[in-house]
């Protein structure tokens, strides 16, 4: 984990993250990262590059999503001059020029699945066959692949390779998000802060303790990236001033409304509510959200995991 340290993050689930990180990062050995977006898939995927055997070789990153279908077999095994319209010269694919070093591809699950099955068969054996070309070439290259998506329920849709699923997810390396590493926010506020007044070469804003804990509770949808963008944003219009907060866009404090002792508030409807079936729908929100993980949900609850799994059969609730 020491190696990882200018990863910015000292949660637990964070840091159990990258101490399987440092176990993995000096092999060669097939990386999936999953995790929402926004929450630095690529920054582990260079983390993992630059620690490794690999170190001083290319680091190529594609995101896979941004390949139009005509043409992601070209860029990612090159091509034969006439192989296709427009093929008017020999192009090198991105396989071809990681060789000796590592491939990053991002959001894996939009690759379309001829694909795929081509990949797979490079994972497996190592050679790439360029588009036009009847000879195949051998190349050495690490692939690190990464998604957002739930790759199970691609596979049940027929979107997604359930062989190159189980050849990626070799070593499965999961980014928790940011509102599972609510402690982990002040460390990068102050991070990123750093870094936009010295670029900027402006004064740094402080934040208050109110603001601190605003943001601390805030559920980030956009997680690292929203919050790097955000510091930005103050960086560059508050320099030098104290962030309370009334200084912070109304998405952050929306839903902040407290009680005059400081705990969240919550408003009875006039009409009642059927207190079953509310807590029903929060159940299942939680384990929708974590893809049915039982401890994860009960962390969201605020419940033991016992408390979670006893509710959970008392409802016939299906997981």
């Amino acid at each position: 984990m020491d190696t990882f340290r200018s990863l910015i993050g000292r949660s637990p689930n964070f840091e159990s993250l990258l101490r399987s990180a440092n176990m993995i990062a000096a092999t060669d050995v097939t990386v999936l990262i999953t995790g929402e977006t926004g929450t630095g898939k690529e920054v582990i995927a260079n983390a993992l590059q630059q620690i490794s055997t690999r170190a001083s070789e290319a680091f190529i990153a594609i995101n896979c999503a941004a390949l139009p279908e005509s043409i992601a077999e070209s860029e990612l095994f090159g091509h034969q001059k006439g192989a296709f319209t427009g093929a008017i010269g020999n192009q090198t694919g991105k396989l071809q020029a990681a060789h000796k070093g590592t491939l990053f591809l991002d959001e894996i699950d939009s690759l379309p699945l001829p694909i795929q099955a081509k990949l797979l068969r490079f994972l497996e054996t190592g050679e790439c066959q360029p588009v036009g070309q009847t000879q195949t070439q051998t190349v050495d290259v690490r692939v690190i692949a990464a998604t957002n998506s739930n790759l199970d329920e691609k596979i049940e849709s027929g979107e997604f390779r359930r062989d190159l699923f189980f050849r990626l997810n070799v070593v499965p390396l999961q980014i928790p998000p940011l509102r599972e590493r609510a402690s982990d926010v002040e460390r990068l506020i102050k991070h990123f802060m750093a870094h936009f007044t010295e670029e900027h070469g402006m004064a740094a804003p402080k934040f208050s303790k109110a603001s601190i804990n605003l943001l601390s509770k805030y559920s980030w949808p956009g997680n690292v990236r929203e919050l790097r963008n955000l510091c930005e944003r103050l960086a560059v219009l508050l320099p030098g001033t104290t962030i309370e907060p009334a200084n912070l866009p109304f998405e952050f404090t929306s839903n902040a409304a407290t009680t005059e002792n400081g705990h969240p508030s919550f408003s009875l409807p006039e009409s009642g509510l059927d207190l079953e079936t509310l807590e029903i729908d929060l159940i299942n929100q939680a384990l929708q959200r974590t893809n049915g993980n039982r401890s994860k949900s009960a962390r969201l609850l605020g419940l033991s995991r016992d408390t979670l799994l006893y509710r959970i059969h008392k409802y016939g609730i299906s997981v």
